[in-house]
């Protein structure tokens, strides 16, 4: 006899056997099978990840592409021939004027067995940019490769050295951060730090201004400023930024003697308000009432020097 379609009377009493010991049906993500489940193990594998490493993601190497740069002028090149930074090839000028700078390059580059290639003035030019001055040669270099700001930090510590960092905040400028450079080489300094985004990177324009000091000072480059200088101050780095109306006057500062992070600002917006917050003191340099106020190259240079004259006071 043919069964009935649909519902029949005292069938009921079956369902409840067939599911009796079974217990309340799984949660969607506890079902091996079940598209919920697969996302709470990606969630967990996520949450694993992040707990076994506490420090902030690698920068990236390089800033701005892949782009060869320049690296122009007599002090600058033979400074970075000196310190055996990586180099494709030196360009040097017909007829040029040899003295003992150019025939100190001529050597490193043959024992380095980098290609040394004459070239005419016109071409020098082209590779020197608008406003550059390449005194008759030239270095061709790959792209900066930045270091990374934790590293730096790890790296002084472990020299037994009071850290001495400058941070730029929103400078656009790479000559501002070429003259940085070489101030923070100048007095005692350890690095450069810039951040990913809306900062000047190290194109010819930096390495010109630097006048070979970039090829002594390390420059880092913080994927987040902000969040680099809090991981900064857990290690009891101090942050002071640079302004006008700061609370601290420069020759009154009281923590020059501490591990230090300089932030510099833009010349227009100065810093940032999410760095502002960040930092432990805002200091101002005492100008003349004429002046509006330094550029960012100029104004961390003063910092610098008033750092380096109280840290020899203290010892």
């Amino acid at each position: 006899m043919a069964s009935k379609k649909g519902p029949q009377k005292g069938t009921g009493g079956h369902g409840r056997k067939a599911l009796s010991g079974k217990g309340p049906t799984p949660k969607a993500e506890d079902r091996t099978y079940h598209v919920a489940h697969k996302r709470k193990q990606a969630a967990e594998r996520l949450a694993a990840k992040r707990g076994q490493s506490q420090r902030p993601s690698r920068a990236p190497r390089a800033k701005g592409g892949d782009d060869i740069e320049f690296v122009t002028g007599r002090n600058s090149v033979l400074e970075a021939l000196r310190t055996k930074i990586p180099a494709i090839a030196f360009y040097i000028a017909q007829r040029v004027e040899m003295d003992d700078r150019v025939k100190e390059m001529l050597v490193i580059a043959k024992n380095r067995e980098i290609p040394v290639l004459e070239v005419t003035r016109p071409e020098l030019d082209r590779m020197a940019g608008f406003d550059g001055v390449h005194q008759g040669v030239a270095l061709k270099v790959p792209p900066y490769e930045y270091a990374h700001p934790h590293d730096l930090l790890e790296q002084v510590i472990d020299q037994g050295k009071t850290p001495l960092f400058v941070a730029l905040d929103g400078v656009t400028d790479a000559r501002n951060l070429g003259a940085i450079i070489r101030s923070t080489a100048a007095f005692g300094g350890h690095g450069v730090i810039i951040p990913q985004r809306r900062s000047a990177g190290m194109n010819s324009g930096a390495w010109k201004t630097s006048a070979g000091a970039a090829a002594r000072i390390p420059v880092a480059m913080a994927t987040n400023l902000t969040a680099m200088l809090k991981d900064f101050k857990k290690q009891g780095v101090f942050v002071l930024g640079l302004d006008g109306g700061g609370d601290v006057s420069l020759p009154a500062l009281e923590l020059a003697d501490r591990p230090v992070v300089v932030v510099v600002g833009s010349e227009g917006k100065g810093l940032s308000r999410l760095v502002t917050e960040n930092c432990d003191q805002i200091v101002s340099i005492p100008i003349s009432a004429a002046t509006e106020s330094l550029n960012a190259g100029i104004a961390a240079s003063v910092a610098l020097y008033q750092i380096a004259t109280l840290r020899q006071s203290a010892e």
